[in-house]
């Protein structure tokens, strides 16, 4: 079959290699679809927790080929998707029900072969079937908006709090869509492409302001006019460590701030320990996500979050380079899909 092969970071190229042979409790499925996100490109720096030699694309879908000797619940020509995590079930964290922290956690598409090929190899529990209406475009999404749904899990959204998020990518526009029907009585959404914040505002759920990259003072002031006792909730989902430390500057008393963005490892902020004790502040991780698939294929197979209008650009596998370039140039680009 043919996959993209990383050799080392920010080395790679198509491949023929194997089909992978199916144990008796998988699923072998044939990649229909593969999206690429934000964490592909640390994934290409060698950042993240990627391993290498990898085949990355972890957000996949498609129908199934294969199935084990064991597995009853599927058969050859189901439309499927699959959740990339595989965990151990035997470490402390999985013995105490907290299989996202397991200590060999592992992940399809970031340390094992993933769906950046033509096939790939999944555990038939993290192996669920889609509907119909729900096309491979759409169902693509099931990964992010799985991470948005954890991430609502995290934030614990109180009815009527006034939220302020930073970035409008794609898993940004899918977590405002949850946030907006999920309890927030404001949302406030800052970004600098303003093309991403007019599929919010057509959408309905959320204020915009667009960030000035040359002044950051000009939506400073906009944003504290806004709300000036500043918001409940202050999320970066940017990834841009600059922008995790000037959330603190819309906090209020009692405030959750929340890490949902990928910033690099080295990364380093500056927040003083006094004003998180003295002000209560919360803060919050979000890190990916684990048993989420199912409430995510149901937001998407319902319309509660629809990601049709987050697609803004689809290649064949043998140009994955344009479609990598694409994402990390930003031009003119949401979700950028791969078809292998």
């Amino acid at each position: 079959m043919k996959a993209l092969v990383y050799s080392n970071p920010k080395e790679f190229s198509i491949q023929e290699v194997d089909i992978p042979k199916c144990g008796e409790n998988q699923v072998i499925i044939k990649v229909k679809v593969c999206g690429i996100c934000k964490t592909d490109v640390h994934i290409h720096n060698g950042k993240f927790i990627s391993k290498f030699p990898l085949t990355p694309g972890h957000e996949f879908t498609g129908v199934v080929e294969e199935v084990g000797s064991k597995v009853t619940s599927f058969k050859k020509g189901d439309r499927v998707v699959a959740d990339n995590t595989v965990l151990c079930g035997e470490c402390y964290y999985c013995r105490r029900n907290q299989p996202l922290y397991c200590e060999n956690f592992h992940s399809l598409g970031v340390t094992g072969p993933g769906g950046f090929a033509e096939y790939v190899l999944v555990n038939q529990d993290k192996v669920f079937k889609i509907k119909d209406h729900l096309s491979f475009d759409e169902a693509a999404f099931t990964e992010p908006t799985a991470c948005a749904i954890h991430g609502m899990d995290m934030i614990d959204i109180q009815n009527g709090d006034n939220v302020l998020m930073f970035g409008a990518g794609p898993t940004g526009i899918i977590l405002a869509q949850l946030l907006r029907y999920g309890g927030a009585g404001n949302l406030v959404v800052a970004a600098p492409s303003k093309f991403k914040l007019d599929i919010l505002e057509d959408l309905g759920i959320a204020q915009t302001v667009q960030i000035d990259r040359n002044d950051e003072s000009i939506h400073e002031k906009k944003i504290k006019s806004m709300f000036p006792k500043g918001f409940d909730v202050i999320i970066d989902a940017t990834g841009a460590a600059s922008v995790t430390e000037a959330c603190f500057k819309y906090a209020k008393m009692g405030s959750k701030i929340v890490v949902y963005g990928v910033c690099d490892e080295s990364d380093r902020i500056q927040i003083s320990p006094y004003e998180i004790f003295s002000k209560e502040y919360k803060i919050i991780g979000s890190f990916a996500q684990t048993h989420c698939f199912d409430r995510a294929i149901n937001a998407l197979e319902t319309g509660l979050v629809k990601v049709n209008n987050l697609i803004s650009h689809r290649f064949s596998l043998d140009d994955y380079a344009k479609g990598l370039e694409t994402v990390i140039s930003g031009k003119q680009s949401i979700k950028v899909l791969i078809n292998p």
